[in-house]
């Protein structure tokens, strides 16, 4: 499970865009490890995801502050979008490998710009 921080990062996210990066490269180097195995390997780098429990933690327990990184933002995704899509790539053919999968809510338009007017 990567993130958008994986490839650009932002201010004050060092530790997290950096374990993100390692992930990015962890999976593209199983791929050339595994080649020619029958083993898929699906890099899946979700942008906004609202889940109480991450912006939570992320901020110290600060829940007043965790829900300002919502704030205005019509349709975040979801633990359930995420899933979605992961049962999606799972569920493709054997012979079919998503290797990176990058999903934003329509309101979501660079790691750190988001339409905060909460009408999309």
């Amino acid at each position: 499970m990567g993130s958008t921080a994986g490839r650009i990062v932002y201010e004050n996210g060092g530790s997290y865009t950096a374990a993100k990066h390692a992930v990015a490269a962890l999976a593209e180097t199983l791929r050339l490890e595994l080649a020619g195995e029958p083993v898929r390997v699906v890099e899946l780098a979700p942008g906004m995801v609202k889940t109480d429990e991450f912006a939570v933690k992320r901020f110290g327990g600060d829940k007043e502050r965790a829900a300002k990184i919502y704030e205005g933002v019509a349709e975040p995704l979801t633990a359930d979008d995420v899933a979605e899509v992961i049962a999606f790539a799972a569920t493709r053919p054997k012979h079919v490998n998503l290797d990176r999968i990058v999903m934003k809510p329509v309101a979501q338009a660079t790691t750190m710009r988001y339409d905060r007017s909460g009408t999309l």
